[in-house]
């Protein structure tokens, strides 16, 4: 049997987290996967646009609503390396995606499962199909490994 679907999609996620990493920026990538092709592709920019919103995900959505002409991506799945915070659960819903597949959980801001399970509360107006644990080894050793570099790049005075 061959690569599952899931695991096919979100190597192409871990490449642009591995994009992240090489601008410095941390290592979180995504793509949009709109009936079996990826349309929206990219990684953090907070760093070098000094903007604290272009979260992978957000640039991945902005992205995906270009190509399809429209804010609503009821029809695509979102593959991100890291469990999405509170800001980027409120564009996913804000989007319709249909469904969320993750990486590694974020214990410090993940708002998926971590701490408030935001996706799968029953007072909004769109449901997320959420799928995690995805490459998981894989999406959190990248991220150990370049916050291991950056302290070891730290001077101690």
């Amino acid at each position: 049997m061959g690569i599952k679907p899931d695991q096919h999609w979100m190597r192409f996620a871990l490449e642009q987290a591995h994009l992240a990493a090489i601008e410095g920026e941390v290592p979180i990538g995504a793509v949009m996967v709109y009936k079996n092709e990826i349309i929206a592709k990219g990684f953090n920019q907070c760093v070098a646009k000094n903007n604290a919103m272009l979260h992978a995900e957000v640039v991945v959505i902005e992205q995906a609503c270009k190509v399809l002409n429209n804010y609503r991506l009821n029809q695509c799945t979102l593959y991100v390396t890291l469990e999405p915070c509170m800001m980027c659960c409120g564009a996913l819903v804000q989007s319709r995606i249909a469904r969320v597949v993750y990486g590694a959980k974020e214990s410090k801001t993940g708002c998926v499962h971590s701490h408030l399970n935001l996706l799968e509360q029953s007072f909004l107006n769109h449901k997320i199909l959420i799928t995690s644990d995805v490459l998981k080894d894989e999406c959190q050793n990248i991220m150990i490994d370049f916050f291991s570099k950056k302290r070891k790049t730290i001077k101690v005075e």
